[in-house]
């Protein structure tokens, strides 16, 4: 489900009338909120460019959006706005608006150069997605050899870039008047 399929061709007869979809309050989420800052501060140090991803409601579930609003993939329901492993919910719903809407991997491993994937905290290479812990990490399957690893838990990816691109991260965000 995206943002775009909430808008229908043609309005009129036959056409179910759709909730709008709407940008979330601040406050009103407060541990999705607290997930998606979490998640954009791994944006920020990839792709210091884009701005803080925002989250949209429409009934009963969340979205990781695009500042515009637009997002892709599957919302956040609000019941399972308490569970254990939001963080990795809020992580792969902004995965899924990232990589579809402006084309690209993210975040990638900078020693294999391929997309990651969060993950639980301390799962094995053949982990098949039955439980999630506190923590998540941002997985990365390594090549052929198997050479799988975690590459940084979700919101610290900053400290797993190579030197140079950390410092150049912390130049540019010197140059913003933030610091890092």
């Amino acid at each position: 489900m995206s943002y775009f399929s909430y808008h229908p061709v043609e309005r009129g007869p036959g056409r179910p009338d759709l909730p709008e979809p709407r940008r979330a309050e601040p406050g009103e989420w407060p541990r999705i909120e607290a997930a998606l800052a979490i998640v954009n501060r791994d944006l920020a140090a990839t792709l210091p460019d884009q701005r803080p991803l925002i989250l949209m409601s429409c009934d009963e579930e969340v979205y990781v959006a695009m500042p515009d609003g637009s997002w892709q993939g599957n919302g956040i329901a609000l019941a399972e706005s308490g569970a254990s492993h939001l963080l990795g919910l809020v992580a792969d719903a902004a995965q899924e608006t990232v990589m579809e809407l402006l084309w690209q991997a993210w975040p990638v491993c900078p020693f294999h150069k391929m997309g990651t994937h969060s993950r639980p905290e301390g799962t094995t290479a053949d982990w098949e997605g039955e439980a999630r812990g506190e923590g998540a990490v941002w997985w990365c399957r390594g090549h052929h050899g198997g050479d799988c690893h975690d590459l940084a838990p979700v919101g610290e990816l900053a400290g797993a870039l190579p030197g140079k691109q950390r410092r150049e991260l912390r130049r540019a965000e010197r140059r913003r008047g933030g610091a890092r």
